[in-house]
């Protein structure tokens, strides 16, 4: 007998049709406990991407909403970067710090294996470089290798960097200059990503306000910066230059907006807003220029994209550079044609799609 899952009223054809999904993957290994999913979006760029997330979903809704949203995202990050890739997704249900196997991942290698090159893994959240290594035992369609491997290496780095290039097209946008000494910033969340963003504001004389949902991680962070420590909880209330989210999705939504008190908002976690439609109208409502993950957010994937392609460490800075301007071309868009940011940089991409598949055609 054969069921098709409905989720809230809707069937999942239906979630694919609404947000234009290609393809929906599903490997269940009862004896190994494997349950995953891989959401494939779009590939007229080329094959689809995407980070391995391991969480310990609430439900198999939960988790297939979570990569057909993700994988969206990527569809996006890669056209705005100008990549020759699609946007993919895979999502592992289980709790990483105790679920996760050596095993469990050389399946879950198997299951991308036999999606022959459709779709390529790299790290997300719950996984590591040595998941990575573990996935690679059995497929080469991996990417966010070590460099002992041949890989790009850690890609939190490139990540950080984008999201940077892209608080100071803002600042640049709202300002005049770029100049970042004296400008105020909250960075919400400060794992690898976080940090290193800490690090390069602090660079550049920015006065940095660092919080994390772990106590020790942020004092640690604030004292190696010299920056300063406040509450998780309400980080998006303080009165700064730039607001950035780091952590958690969603921290932008139809309750946090009438606090926030910052000028911009640029950071790297995923799917910031909240409530997408309501929320847009809200940042417009309170004059709070709000730069797109998935125009800002592409570091990670850049570098995925030169291991991939062959390129060396100029080549790969140039294309994470390239952030700036892609950040100011949205911004100019989105005043000339008196739309949102978050309009202008999905038409923008949208864009550039549709004229591939012209091409393609």
């Amino acid at each position: 007998m054969i069921y098709i899952l409905v989720m809230q009223n809707s069937t999942i054809f239906n979630l694919m049709s609404n947000s234009d999904h290609q393809n929906l993957f599903f490997c269940n290994d009862p004896q190994l406990g494997l349950k995953a999913i891989v959401a494939i979006h779009n590939t007229t760029l080329g094959p689809a991407i995407g980070g391995v997330r391991m969480l310990p979903y609430e439900s198999e809704e939960e988790a297939i909403e979570d990569a057909l949203r993700l994988s969206k995202a990527i569809t996006y990050k890669s056209s705005l970067a100008g990549l020759n890739l699609g946007g993919g997704c895979a999502v592992i249900i289980g709790n990483n710090r105790t679920d996760k196997s050596e095993v469990l991942m050389r399946r879950f290698g198997k299951f991308v294996e036999g999606l022959n090159g459709n779709f390529i893994a790299s790290i997300d959240v719950g996984t590591t470089q040595k998941d990575l290594e573990y996935i690679h035992a059995e497929t080469n369609y991996v990417a966010g290798l070590p460099t002992s491997m041949n890989g790009g290496g850690d890609t939190t780095i490139f990540a950080a960097r984008g999201v940077f290039y892209g608080i100071k097209a803002a600042i640049k946008e709202l300002y005049g200059d770029d100049s970042l000494a004296g400008r105020k910033v909250a960075v919400q969340g400060v794992g690898s990503v976080g940090e290193h963003l800490v690090s390069m504001l602090r660079n550049e004389n920015a006065r940095v306000y660092v919080s994390d949902m772990t106590e020790e991680r942020k004092l640690k962070v604030a004292a190696k910066y010299k920056a300063e420590p406040i509450q998780y909880s309400t980080s998006y209330e303080l009165d700064v230059d730039v607001y950035a989210p780091c952590a958690l999705g969603g921290t932008v939504n139809p309750d946090t907006v009438p606090k926030m008190r910052c000028k911009i908002i640029a950071g790297s976690a995923n799917n910031q807003l909240k409530d997408e439609d309501r929320t847009i109208q809200l940042l417009k409502e309170h004059n709070i220029l709000y730069t797109p993950d998935f125009l800002i957010n592409s570091g990670a994937l850049i570098s995925c994209y030169s291991e991939l392609e062959g390129y060396g460490t100029e080549r790969t800075e140039s294309l994470i550079r390239n952030i700036y301007t892609a950040t100011r071309h949205v911004l100019q868009s989105s005043k000339e044609e008196k739309i949102t940011t978050f309009e202008a940089a999905r038409q923008l991409a949208e864009k550039r799609i549709v004229n591939i598949a012209k091409l393609k055609r």
